[in-house]
């Protein structure tokens, strides 16, 4: 043994730099992250959000069965016809409500799965499945608690503006066109607004332990001056993945057409035909699910790294990663969790110093005056003139002109 401590490799790095993120980083490391994890990321995400969605369109499916079936046994002019049709319709719609919320409030608990990943590959840290779900279980019933509300609001904004468009259209068709296009006008970009603002409530609720409201309002400062790159991340996004889902359904509806076409010419639905038409439709409906689901997981990847990234410009969590980096690999060190370590710190802007002042850590003048300048010199002499040198004194030359005998001159 010696006394000397032994030297430890540096720890591997994480998906991201620990430092404040620029857009592109933010950009391109939401798709690079589905190599750190792709068992979580991929396997989980898209497993889980395929079973959802076949669950949920089978049971509309089944409510509107059962819901229809019974308007067919009864003719349109029975006494009953319209009660029990109102009573399918109400039905189906109240199921595919439900089911909806459930489908919204599991792909909730999805995205804060991933979220929880994502904030441990930031560290070069790779937990199981198990492992990440007794993370986000505390805090489950508040991140279902949260989209209810959230779906409510909407849902209640939203009848409130057919209401108000049916009664005017009551009183002048003019008079709706015109406020349909002012409230697109004014909807649109309050709609993004908020979806920005409100962007880290679920982050804030996983990586925080916060309560909803205390969530809304972190989100709410942490997206303060970060309003655009954090809108231009989720439209590219949006974007990307809504032009390659019509990329994938226009080419299998012209498939399944041309199918139908061949199989069935005559416009007969004989079996072949209708076979074709629902193995196509199949098929575009499930690859359609499956690009919602990496879909969910890079927006939900983006959304952690916009969280981090806020909170390594507004607090400073940069500086507890780092610290929890170095601490990690200690022996007997424990460190706790580095994003609950100083949620809320207001870390000083910084500022270049006032001329005169004095830089902390150096010495300097407390007041603004000059500083001591050196002694005046003395002007230097001026160069003094070469001296001449004397002429050479003249010396006699010997010449021999050619053919003759020497002579002096």
């Amino acid at each position: 043994m010696t006394a000397y401590p032994t030297w430890t490799p540096a720890p591997p790095p994480g998906i991201i730099p620990l430092r404040p993120l620029g857009f592109g980083t933010i950009l391109g490391r939401s798709f690079a992250a589905l190599r750190q994890n792709p068992r979580v990321l991929l396997g989980f995400a898209l497993v889980a959000q395929t079973v959802v969605t076949i669950v949920a369109a089978a049971g509309i499916v089944a409510t509107g069965f059962y819901a229809f079936g019974r308007v067919a046994t009864l003719e349109p002019g029975d006494d009953d016809f319209d009660t029990v049709m109102a009573g399918s319709i109400a039905l189906v719609g109240v199921v595919s409500v439900l089911l909806g919320l459930a489908t919204t409030a599991f792909s909730v608990l999805v995205q804060a799965v991933i979220v929880r990943e994502v904030a441990h590959a930031a560290l070069a840290e790779r937990l199981t499945l198990g492992g990440l779900w007794r993370q986000v279980k505390p805090v489950a019933g508040r991140l279902i608690g949260y989209t209810v509300l959230l779906s409510l609001a909407v849902a209640v904004l939203v009848g409130i503006l057919v209401a108000g468009f049916v009664l005017l259209a009551q009183a002048s068709v003019a008079a709706v066109i015109v406020v349909v296009l002012l409230a697109i006008m004014v909807t649109v970009p309050v709609s993004l607004w908020l979806s920005v603002k409100l962007l880290l409530v679920p982050a804030v609720i996983v990586m925080e332990q916060a309560r909803i409201l205390e969530a809304v309002r972190r989100s709410w400062l942490l997206t303060r001056g970060r309003f655009w790159p954090s809108l231009g991340i989720i439209v590219i996004i949006s974007s990307a993945f809504g032009v390659l889902a019509q990329l994938v359904t226009l080419p299998m509806s012209f498939l399944t057409t041309g199918l139908t076409t061949v199989l069935s010419p005559t416009g007969d639905p004989e079996v072949g035909g209708v076979i074709a038409l629902l193995v196509g439709l199949l098929v575009t409906e499930v690859l359609v699910v499956l690009l919602q689901s990496v879909a969910l997981v890079v927006q939900s990847t983006a959304t952690a790294l916009i969280y981090i990234d806020c909170r390594m410009r507004r607090e400073g969590l940069d500086l507890d990663l780092l610290a929890y980096v170095d601490q990690r690999d200690l022996p007997g060190a424990e460190p706790g969790d580095p994003y609950r370590a100083h949620v809320g710190r207001d870390l000083p802007r910084w500022a270049p110093p006032v001329r005169g002042t004095a830089v902390p850590g150096f010495g300097g003048p407390a007041a603004p005056h000059p500083a001591p300048g050196y002694p005046p010199t003395a002007p230097a002499p001026a160069p003094a003139p070469p001296a001449s040198v004397p002429a050479p004194a003249p010396s006699p030359t010997t010449w021999t002109p050619p053919g003759g005998a020497p002579g002096t001159l």
